[in-house]
């Protein structure tokens, strides 16, 4: 059986399915039809969106009910039918699925410029009754108040719900200025629906995109205490050819549901302009995220064997030395793998890293998930041809746990010690979107793995005498969307056993002390700073808005974009680095400098 929604959804964010009107309309249904009679006469129709949906990968199907109430219905001679078309609505989707939650999708009676009042209170409350009435004969899982722009009339919808003993999900609709329609703030609005003993989720949904949601995701969500459901359209509406079409792609609308679910909203989905497409882009990279999925448990070990002996830290490799028991700074150099199966290139930039008393290389491993040469077998090759330590970025997304236990023995055998263990990007962000990801753990799984191999255990409690002695690592995010998440998150990694910490490219130093400082609890933990010299303000812009965890302040875009030459760009990147590297150099303990596009040279002007 179904885990009950209320349960569901106050322990793991649902995706939400996307507009159901607005694809009934490119389906070439006019509109001046009632889209809600359609249940009755083109079910198939309705059927096969709700379908798409499922396939797309949502957990909630809204029932085409949004207008079947007496009121909305009677202006098609329709009012004799609301128990009729209701449930029709929910038999459809029911026909179609037994595992996916069914809410009995429920819009205002009010029209906009209409006011509740005592003269119409009753028939309002009457008209959502028989509806109500109607939806939780046909079995629905709960009941979602659509798109309401008053506050009062959603109060007296919710509260008729109520008596039916239903999950309610009470969802207001917001303009750009983040109010209501009526001009209530939306934050005000929120509030006192939370306090509401008639609401158990709330919503934001209808009107306004992705970007301006964001901004009213982040000034309610730490005002409330239910769980929160955000549905924006796909952008806004241009015409083009009579019609008014919504240009927001699905990668776009990908980016920003990903970080509501990152600020802590609990469902996503889309309203207007958002179709099937939408759903799916944004299903496939909201579920393989750390808090959506549900990872392996690993469980943490100590060495109980006297036996084996595992290795202090600071001896782990020449890294961990200069990392843990020096004053120098521990340095790197991030140097991707190939596309080709030519190493020669990339070993000759690694000679010249040696030859500058680099201490180690990083390699990344399918960066934005991309496809290049094994970042392993690169770093093998690093290690023996040029003699220089190498930092094997590993993720969790490729692998299922075996196949990632097999290659960190196999890559210690081989000699690597250095491991930076990461999530990974979900495959749509690279160049292989059908690609699936596996996600068996995350980085706080992975790294319990490793930990345990240091103490002579593997997954299945099997004894590795000798055990590995890997310098364990893992990133984290200074300028995260939601601090406090990617702050426990940090404990997390750092209870689970890891060693040192990795950011993400800084470009922002007073965003970076703010976190050391916040971070104090894990002090003795090493901070390994990244840098990225910029190259150009193309470069800036892409960064910034491409790639997930980075963020650039406007002032730094400004001084790139001051540059008037190709040579004026790297001047300025690497004056910009500099200055950020001297802010911080007090509180860190090393520094992982990238060389973009493959110039080592660049990376080395950091360093001096």
């Amino acid at each position: 059986m179904k885990t009950p929604f209320l349960e569901k959804i106050n322990n793991t964010p649902l995706i939400f399915d996307g507009a159901t009107g607005t694809v009934i309309y490119e389906k070439g249904v006019f509109l001046n039809t009632c889209y809600d009679e359609l249940n009755l006469t083109r079910p198939d129709l309705i059927k096969e969106i709700h379908q798409d949906y499922i396939n797309a990968g949502a957990d909630v199907i809204l029932t085409n009910t949004f207008g079947a109430n007496r009121i909305k219905l009677e202006k098609f001679g329709l009012a004799d039918k609301v128990k009729e078309i209701n449930h029709a609505g929910v038999n459809i989707v029911k026909s179609i699925s037994e595992d996916v939650y069914i809410l009995g999708s429920v819009g205002p009676n009010l029209n906009s410029g209409v006011i509740l009042t005592s003269e119409n209170a009753d028939t309002i409350k009457e008209s959502f009754e028989e509806q109500i009435s109607a939806l939780v004969g046909a079995g629905v899982d709960g009941i979602i108040f659509e798109t309401f722009f008053d506050l009062e009339e959603l109060m007296l919808a919710s509260k008729t719900a109520k008596q039916f003993d239903i999950p309610i999900v009470a969802s207001m609709t917001l303009n750009k200025e983040l109010e209501t329609p009526k001009g209530l703030n939306i934050v005000s609005a929120l509030e006192k629906l939370d306090e509401c003993q008639y609401t158990d989720v709330l919503g934001l949904n209808c009107s306004i995109g992705p970007h301006a949601m964001l901004s009213a995701v982040e000034k309610v969500i730490k005002k409330i205490n239910k769980p929160l459901v955000i549905q924006p359209n796909a952008g806004h509406p241009q015409k083009q050819d009579g019609r008014m079409i919504y240009l927001s792609t699905p990668e776009y609308f990908t980016s920003y549901c990903k970080n509501y679910i990152n600020l802590g909203v609990m469902g996503v989905g889309g309203c207007c302009g958002t179709t099937p497409e939408h759903i799916k882009e944004m299903s496939r990279t909201i579920k393989a995220l750390t808090g959506v999925k549900n990872h392996v448990e690993i469980v943490k070990t100590m060495n109980r064997n006297d036996s084996i002996t595992v290795t202090p830290t600071v001896e782990k490799s020449d890294f961990a030395r200069k990392l843990f028991s020096s004053n120098e700074k521990a340095v790197s150099i991030e140097i991707t793998p190939p596309r080709s199966v030519d190493l020669n290139p990339m070993l000759e930039k690694v000679q010249k890293c040696k030859d500058f008393g680099i201490d180690a290389i990083n390699i990344p491993d399918g960066p934005r998930a991309s496809a290049r040469i094994s970042p392993m077998v690169a770093g093998v090759m690093i290690e023996q041809k040029i003699g220089i330590e190498v930092i094997l970025h590993y993720c969790c997304r490729d692998r299922n746990l075996i196949g990632m236990q097999s290659d960190i023995l196999g890559g210690y055998a081989a000699g690597i010690k250095n491991y930076l263990v990461i999530t990974g990007d979900p495959p749509k962000l690279g160049n292989y979107p059908q690609a699936t990801a596996v996600f068996d753990v995350d980085a706080v799984g992975l790294t319990k793995v490793i930990h345990n191999l240091n103490n002579g255990e593997d997954i299945a409690g099997n004894e590795i005498n000798p055990p590995t002695s890997i310098l364990i690592g893992v990133g984290a995010n200074p300028c995260a969307v939601n601090l406090d998440k990617e702050i426990k998150h940090f404990y997390n990694k750092i209870d689970a056993g890891a060693e040192y910490v990795m950011t993400q490219p800084v470009f922002d130093a007073d965003t970076l002390l703010r976190f050391i400082e916040t971070t104090q609890k894990y002090k003795e933990i090493p901070v390994v700073a990244g840098i990225w010299p910029l190259v150009s303000l193309k470069n800036a812009l892409f960064l910034k808005n491409e790639v997930p965890g980075v963020e650039i302040p406007d002032s730094i875009i400004n001084r790139m974009s001051q540059a008037k030459t190709k040579e004026d760009g790297l001047k300025i990147g690497i004056e910009i680095a500099h200055e950020i590297k001297d802010k911080i150099d007090s509180c860190v303990q090393g520094y992982q400098i990238s060389a973009p596009f493959g110039k080592v040279d660049l990376a080395l002007n950091v360093v001096k």
